[in-house]
């Protein structure tokens, strides 16, 4: 029991701090890797050889996940930058007036699309001024983006979150993929509901929910297939793009009243689709053709990990650390295609001076701080691993939840999101302590951390950092507390269906 509370005291820690006393994800990720640091020495035995390959193997694993994210926000400020994303923006509302298809199609659809290509705040930063723009109530325009890009989270940003899962326990996509992408699919067609709910109640809801149900299916099932055959990283993105064109149709049998929206520049549109078909084709070039994906595959990036110890016993064995191809990694290949982006855009004139230099400082602006927090969550997770102290908590959570863990494993990476704003990091802190807890139990691991990996990706749309984002682009600074508490119910929906889709998946697949 000692052992247990004593390894419990870096994720203890980082809950106080975060929402306890409010601190930034990067002070108090240094307090818990500090703290991480003397409980893995004082109290577990674990000496300096032990800690420096523990940081080396957090090195490699924390890069395999930065790549994606750098050139993720690098992508999308490209875009950006040439305007792309405003020119969607516009052309939306000329579908239709209606309120509650606007909602679908921009709040949800557009707003899955932005967290596919961007995250990091991006859907909700984007959408949400488009729709008070369009007449919704402020407190809407921040709910409606919110709620409705949370399914997108975990196979968003080009799938950097789902990367930090299989970084964190070296599972393969092939083993992971399936489940996280059928629960995220059921919750897709709920929160298609949702969105309604949110726009218009419940008789909204009722009158568009055949619209909502063939586009929940649609996104969650494309999500689906583009997650398990390949390539993983974009299954948000087409998933999302297969939904808006679905939704095109779908518009014209819920036109609304009549509003005129202004002339649509079909040539602008046109143009701005074609940075995000270029990333679509490079992807599929460097994934899915042998030739390019060998060529590209020669240059590797592992370490090899000798067998560890600590004073009082704890084996770790030798094994070498998950590869990461440099070359036709997922970031390597959204870095191809920003620059061929830029290129097309700077050819079409859609960029002014200065704009290279805006895209590098808002890049590096954008992504210091999480860069720096999931370096020291990493480190702090891969110490805890290797010195023994996420197998206590493993054996402490298996003896006190028992049979019922799969029912609370989606609330740990929710609590995780919560208090991180990312699903990146809950998943990079508590993924090792589902895994091994799974395993203690005898339950299907993939199911189990297909929970930790949804239910974080749909809490961490309310964590308090994502939430500040929304209401300083919506003039309801000073309001985050109404927001949340607005929020909340629809969260909490959302990880009660994903807990009780991992208890299925767990009972029903032993």
């Amino acid at each position: 029991m000692i052992n247990f509370l004593l390894a419990l005291i870096p994720i203890l820690l980082i809950l106080v701090l975060m929402l306890g006393l409010r601190w930034g994800a990067v002070k108090a990720s240094i307090a818990g890797y500090l703290a991480a640091l003397l409980v893995a020495v004082l109290a577990f035995g674990s000496g300096i050889e032990l800690l420096a390959y523990a940081h080396l193997k957090a090195q490699l694993a924390t890069l395999d996940v930065l790549l994606i994210i750098w050139a993720a926000f690098l992508f999308y400020r490209v875009t950006d930058e040439a305007g792309a994303v405003s020119v969607l923006g516009e052309a939306l509302p000329h579908l239709t007036a209606d309120r509650g298809m606007q909602a679908l199609i921009i709040g949800w659809g557009f707003a899955s699309f932005l967290q596919g290509v961007g995250g990091f705040g991006v859907p909700v930063a984007v959408v949400a001024p488009i729709l008070v723009g369009l007449g919704f109530p402020a407190m809407s325009a921040i709910i409606i983006p919110s709620i409705g890009s949370g399914w997108a989270v975990t196979f968003g940003s080009l799938g950097s979150s789902f990367q930090a899962l299989m970084s964190t326990t070296g599972l393969s996509s092939t083993e992971l993929a399936l489940p996280a992408a059928i629960f995220l699919g059921v919750a897709a067609v709920i929160t298609g509901l949702l969105v309604l709910h949110i726009t218009e109640g419940w008789r909204g809801m009722l009158r568009l929910a055949p619209a909502a149900i063939v586009l929940g299916v649609v996104m969650g099932g494309i999500q689906l297939v583009v997650a398990t055959q390949g390539p993983w990283n974009t299954a948000a993105f087409i998933g999302s793009i297969a939904g808006l064109a679905v939704s095109f149709g779908l518009a014209r049998l819920y036109r609304g009243p009549e509003k005129h929206n202004g002339s649509l520049d079909a040539r602008g549109l046109v143009i701005a689709l074609t940075g995000y078909a270029i990333l679509v084709i490079i992807t599929l070039l460097v994934q899915m053709v042998p030739a390019i994906k060998g060529l590209l595959g020669g240059v590797v990036m592992k370490a090899q990990i000798p067998q560890l110890a600590t004073s009082l016993g704890y084996v770790t064995e030798a094994a070498s650390t998950k590869p990461i191809s440099l070359l036709n990694h997922a970031g390597a290949v959204l870095l191809y295609a920003s620059i061929l982006a830029y290129l097309v855009y700077w050819v079409a004139g859609r960029y002014k001076k200065g704009s290279v230099q805006r895209i590098v400082t808002g890049t590096v602006k954008r992504v210091k701080s999480p860069s720096i927090s999931i370096l020291l969550m990493v480190s702090m997770a891969v110490v805890m691993e290797i010195s023994g102290m996420t197998e206590t908590l493993a054996e402490g959570l298996a003896q006190v939840a028992g049979i019922l863990f799969p029912l609370i494993a989606p609330w740990i990476g929710a609590l995780g999101a919560f208090m991180t704003g990312s699903n990146t990091n809950s998943n990079v802190v508590f993924a090792l302590l589902q895994l091994r807890t799974a395993e203690l139990l005898g339950l299907t691991a993939a199911i189990i951390l297909a929970g930790q990996t949804a239910g974080a990706g749909l809490a961490s749309v309310v964590a308090p950092a994502k939430i500040v984002v929304g209401t300083s682009t919506a003039d309801l600074a000073g309001k985050e507390g109404e927001v949340m508490r607005r929020m909340l119910p629809y969260v909490i929906v959302l990880v009660l269906l994903i807990s009780l889709l991992t208890g299925l998946g767990v009972w029903l697949m032993p």
